[in-house]
């Protein structure tokens, strides 16, 4: 989302306009209705009266009644305002994929739906659960703030949960000191300026089991930079160890640590829309997007 922190304004609008509405109500509106009842006491039998009483009527209502113009603002936009907040925090977000991280799962220019309450309904900006829901569950593609960038949203796989052993060597993933099976799918070509590309490999795209559930993952032909290490890490409480599919061209747990349960935002559920020629779409749009 770039600078701008979207559910902060949200929840601020909404604040904002829904105090002004209800000042309205128990403050302004009373005295507001006596006002136009003094005036419709002084044009009696207006119903019958002729066009220029009525105009003079109609005049003096409107200057004793009309509602400040704050007000008029506030009881517009509270209710599309609320909606919109309501949505977006507890039910559904969407979110638009810039990067290649996430490759062969999710494309560059895909617009993608994200269940906000799958891992427990969370306080807006605040981001603390109040209600639990769910836990994330390796294989979960979820999003999250990193703990290098706590304002910026990112998306990755689940791979570790809190206490899990994570090994990853020779682009070969190990759970628990078992290594996670992979099966070939095809060969394919690497993304333009991507670390396989410069270093003149092809891609290998598996099928890679994750609690018996496979998901296709990516990874240059020969191990090298990240996929090279042989590293080992354990996955404390409260936090998740998070990779993306694209192997070699994913920064993730590897290099910036796990991710705190307060971090979390939501899990991807759904390809909405593909469309990489909105990549420049405004940081203030309704769309998030995620790295």
């Amino acid at each position: 989302m770039g600078s701008i922190n979207l559910p902060l304004i949200l929840t601020l609008a909404v604040l904002i306009t829904g105090v002004i509405w209800l000042f309205d109500i128990l403050f302004l509106a009373k005295p507001r209705k006596a006002r136009v009842a003094a005036v419709e006491q002084q044009f009696p039998g207006i119903e019958s009266a002729d066009e220029h009483r009525k105009a003079a009527y109609q005049t003096a209502v409107d200057a004793v009644g009309k509602e400040p113009v704050a007000v008029e603002y506030a009881k517009s936009f509270f209710p599309v305002l609320f909606i919109v907040f309501f949505l977006r925090s507890f039910l559904v977000e969407p979110f638009q994929i810039p990067s290649g991280s996430m490759i062969p799962t999710l494309q560059v220019g895909d617009f993608i739906l994200v269940n906000k309450f799958a891992y427990g309904l969370r306080v807006p900006v605040l981001n603390k659960t109040f209600i639990p829901v769910g836990k994330p569950k390796r294989g979960d593609v979820m999003v999250f703030f990193p703990p290098h960038q706590p304002k910026t949203y990112f998306i990755k796989r689940v791979i570790g949960v809190p206490g899990d052993r994570v090994r990853y060597a020779n682009n070969v993933l190990y759970l628990n000191g078992v290594e996670v099976k992979q099966e070939y799918v095809q060969k394919a070509s690497p993304e333009l300026g991507s670390f396989c590309m410069n270093h003149r490999q092809q891609l290998t795209v598996v099928n890679e089991m994750l609690d018996g559930v496979p998901h296709k993952m990516q990874k240059c032909d020969e191990p090298s930079g990240l996929s090279a290490d042989d590293r080992t890490w354990v996955v404390e409480d409260g936090h998740y160890f998070m990779m993306g599919d694209n192997r070699d061209n994913s920064a993730d747990s590897r290099v910036w640590g796990t991710v705190s349960e307060d971090a979390i935002v939501g899990k991807a559920f759904a390809v909405w829309m593909h469309w990489e020629e909105l990549l420049s779409i405004p940081s203030f749009s309704n769309v998030g997007v995620v790295k």
